[in-house]
């Protein structure tokens, strides 16, 4: 297939398609491809307070945790805002700007994001990521119960994301929007009146 063919197909597709989402389930992320990827959330460690052993031993644990299960894939995102284009704009405008007092105020509000990313540092979300490749039924839901009680099992604080964690994920990993309290299976849904 050529470029240009390839280009002109791609252009036909839907959002959905171009990222491989079918639906969203209660437990998992349905791909045009008949997967299921199934998302387990793990409330991250702070490293920098442990010991070298106590950090080896972390790593050991989640190698335990690796080593038994072959469909695994790892995510790690922001859970909040990245204020770096901001900043950018901040020091071009500051250094484009005559007024001093107006440049003044643009460096404080660029030091005021420094701040606050600083003291968001930490905000980082790991995700363990199984993939289904189509399978359905009983038997996949103990399977991944094992998961997560293996995880557990290594001292992991980890649990199994639901349909509003995914779509959160999806948010975060596609446009960096963690300001949104719900979010809608369809664009606009919120001002549809209920017929009664």
């Amino acid at each position: 297939m050529s470029r240009k063919e390839k280009k002109e197909r791609e252009q036909k597709l839907s959002t959905r398609q171009l990222i491989n989402t079918k639906a969203v389930s209660d437990y998992s992320l349905e791909t045009y491809d008949g997967d299921d990827l199934v998302y387990f959330m793990i409330r991250p460690t702070n490293l920098s307070v442990l010991s070298d052993s106590s950090v080896g031993a972390r790593v050991y644990a989640l190698m335990n945790v690796l080593k038994g299960v072959a469909e695994i894939e790892m995510l790690c995102l922001n859970s909040r805002e990245n204020f770096e284009e901001n900043k950018s704009f901040l020091r071009k405008r500051a250094e484009e700007e005559r007024n001093p007092v107006v440049r003044r105020l643009l460096e404080r509000d660029q030091n005021f994001l420094d701040r606050i990313q600083v003291q968001m540092a930490t905000a980082r979300e790991f995700l363990i990521i199984i993939r289904l490749h189509n399978e359905k039924g009983t038997e996949v839901f103990s399977y991944l119960d094992r998961i997560e009680k293996s995880l557990k099992e290594q001292g992991f604080s980890a649990s199994r994301a639901g349909s509003e964690d995914i779509k959160r994920i999806m948010a975060v990993y596609y446009e960096q929007n963690v300001t949104s309290e719900k979010f809608e299976d369809f664009d606009g849904e919120r001002w549809i009146i209920p017929d009664d």
